[in-house]
């Protein structure tokens, strides 16, 4: 019998699928957006929204929407909880900027939201989506009324745990506090898996649990996401080198600057670029359990390695 997770994919097809979905989720954010909720200062609703309509590869979001439609559901029922996933990374890309934290004028090739709005701003803006983004998806998933109660608290419990001290939170104190940095081979490993993969790996975990999947394969999903956000960080890490702000929509070159152990400054360009294909190829090995039509979840990673060619 030929497994589903064997079947060959396309990876033009595949590019075609996740940036169809990309400009999805663009759309949803928009009219979010548009909406002006009543009983939210005006200033703070635009420092808010100034960041998330600021585009993105919307990785976060779209990973949980395709690993919800393998498991069964809508990419319509799907979308608050991948909205709840992009305002939480947005957020933690708001505060990340900020001069305390790396300090950077660029983000997504626009100004940063400290640069816009001011320090203070920015950061009730980031501290508000990360609130806004439990009681958005709570809200609208329970009006939805396709997903059960117990799915909806357990896939945001997984996206409030990564989001927190367990996660990003903590990440970031590894990333940027000279006195929290660990031994130097492993200090990348730590600050990719808590600051990045944990979220990746939440997003692709929420939409599996929405969707009804088994305990296996949610722990199968949620091994993709670690060892992908992973690599993700590595590519982010070379890109910093190697990359133009043009490029990758940020200042190139902060991390060296700023004396950071990342897996270049730790283990040079050309193992860091080995390191992320084992991660990319773990990552699949991952999806080995999967049953399911996940072809463009197995094309992902490839065609995140793509770029750095």
């Amino acid at each position: 019998m030929t497994r589903m997770n064997d079947m060959s994919f396309d990876l033009k097809q595949a590019e075609e699928k996740i940036n169809k979905l990309s400009h999805l989720v663009d759309k949803s954010i928009g009219d979010l957006c548009n909406s002006s909720p009543e009983g939210i200062p005006q200033r703070l609703w635009e420092s808010m929204t100034y960041s998330l309509k600021a585009g993105g590869k919307r990785v976060r979001p779209v990973l949980c929407l395709l690993t919800g439609e393998a498991c069964g559901a809508s990419f319509q029922d799907l979308m608050p909880m991948a909205i709840a996933c992009e305002m939480v990374h947005t957020a933690s890309l708001i505060h990340d900027d900020l001069p305390p934290m790396d300090n950077d004028s660029l983000r997504r090739g626009k100004p940063t939201n400290h640069v816009v709005f001011g320090e203070s701003l920015a950061l009730l803006a980031g501290d508000a989506l990360f609130l806004w983004a439990f009681d958005h998806a709570l809200r609208e998933l329970s009006k939805i009324g396709t997903f059960t109660a117990c799915s909806i608290l357990e896939a945001l419990g997984s996206l409030l745990k990564a989001s927190g001290p367990f996660g990003i939170c903590g990440g970031q104190v590894l990333d940027t506090d000279p006195e929290s940095y660990g031994q130097e081979d492993k200090h990348p490993w730590e600050v990719a898996r808590s600051k990045t993969a944990v979220l990746i790996s939440s997003s692709v975990a929420a939409g599996a649990i929405l969707a009804g999947a088994t305990f296996e394969e949610r722990s199968a999903f949620a091994d993709y996401g670690d060892h992908l956000g992973t690599a993700f960080q590595i590519v982010d890490d070379i890109l910093d080198v190697t990359g133009r702000s043009s490029e990758i929509g940020k200042t190139p070159g902060k991390d060296q600057v700023q004396g950071k152990a990342t897996f270049v400054s730790v283990y040079g360009l050309e193992k860091a670029a080995e390191l992320a294909s084992g991660e990319t190829c773990r990552a699949l090995e991952a999806l080995a359990l999967i049953e399911r039509d996940i072809s463009v979840l197995r094309a992902f990673p490839e065609i995140l390695r793509q770029r750095v060619r």
